[in-house]
């Protein structure tokens, strides 16, 4: 595995948003906690709101936001996954 791994949510052919693979585990899964969290709230708020209805072009930026932060929860959670399988194989 390279040591810096782009995220894989950017559309773009220079890779300037990297994940450093080396990092300490630990902070890996917590970064990808963070974002997977942040989201969660965020959708959740959303399925319990008493607000009128929400304009389409509205909802359509806020699911991109999602998805992006998504996203990146879940390079961030692979590159632990393959610490982790690397660590129990060794």
């Amino acid at each position: 595995m390279n040591r810096y791994m782009p995220i894989t949510g950017h559309d773009c052919n220079v890779s300037y948003l990297l994940i450093d693979t080396q990092a300490p585990i630990d902070i890996l899964h917590e970064a990808a906690a963070y974002r997977i969290r942040a989201v969660t709230q965020l959708l959740e708020s959303f399925s319990v709101a008493d607000a009128p209805r929400h304009e389409p072009v509205l909802l359509q930026e806020l699911t991109l936001v999602c998805s992006i932060v998504l996203r990146d929860g879940c390079d961030l959670m692979d590159v632990a996954g393959r610490r982790l399988q690397e660590q129990l194989s060794t």
